[in-house]
């Protein structure tokens, strides 16, 4: 199978290396991304380097396609990946909430879109238990507030980042409201919410702690299948914003792709 890669951030760049380094099954068609210059001098550094391509190039040469770009970008790369019946891996997946058009257009070519763990863990648990009666899930995030910075909702409020010196709660709410407010920040809420019981039902606290040097997360479901709760706390990569986990989760789920044995729901 073919990939490409949309792109070249943290995640962008992980991928290609594992790509690059051999996950069954799969190969690295190319990427592409905002700057060019440094997106080519990236992939001419691979053991097996590709080309850079545009939008529509690498739709056309790849079998799958992952976005590991923005919000904002999505929007452009899910209709035309999807309507090209190019199976999906999406990071950036706040995009995919109230998106029930982009569903039936992977159905109606008969591909598929895929959302990665993330930066949390337990959606198995979550997606159990949504076979039966979930009555709650909710989630606090604790992030340093540099982490926070250009959010929509800490630049319309004029949130003064730098001035907070204690455990500061930022913003409450259900998902549908915090992927627009902070899309770059809670894309690990909108994959709880679409693995449980959807993004109106799905709430957050979230936190900016000064001195926190990781990304931390706490979710707690219940139903009636008991009561679920999920801690972790993930050393940021070289852009705040970012998780370890992240990439490293959707390499997992690449590498789940051409795998004979799967364990997990």
């Amino acid at each position: 199978m073919r990939v490409g890669v949309v792109g070249l951030g943290v995640i962008g760049r992980a991928v290609c290396r594992a790509l690059d380094a051999g996950l069954p099954g799969l190969a690295l068609a190319g990427a592409t991304a905002r700057d060019r210059p440094k997106g080519e001098r990236f992939l001419a550094g691979l053991r097996t380097p590709v080309p850079f391509l545009t939008l529509d190039e690498l739709v056309t040469r790849s079998d799958l396609v992952v976005e590991a770009s923005t919000q904002a970008h999505l929007e452009e790369i899910a209709p035309k990946a999807l309507g090209a019946g190019r199976d999906l891996v999406v990071l950036s997946c706040g995009g995919l909430l109230g998106r029930q058009d982009w569903v039936a257009l992977a159905a109606s070519t008969g591909c598929r879109i895929h959302v990665p763990s993330g930066a949390i863990a337990g959606l198995d648990g979550v997606k159990g238990a949504r076979v039966g009666t979930i009555t709650s899930v909710t989630m606090e995030t604790r992030k340093p507030p540099e982490g926070l910075a250009g959010a929509p909702w800490v630049v319309e409020r004029r949130l003064d980042l730098a001035a907070i010196r204690q455990e500061t709660l930022i913003f409450e709410g259900p998902a549908t409201e915090a992927c627009r407010a902070f899309p770059a920040n809670v894309n690990v809420l909108a994959a709880l919410s679409l693995a449980g019981i959807g993004p109106e039902k799905t709430r957050i606290r979230l936190y900016a702690v000064p001195g926190q040097q990781r990304n931390a997360h706490r979710i707690t479901v219940e139903g009636e299948f008991g009561r679920l709760a999920v801690e972790i706390e993930n050393v940021p990569s070289e852009n705040p914003r970012t998780g370890k986990l992240s990439y490293l989760s959707t390499i997992a789920l690449l590498r789940d792709l051409g795998a004979t044995l799967r364990v997990g729901t």
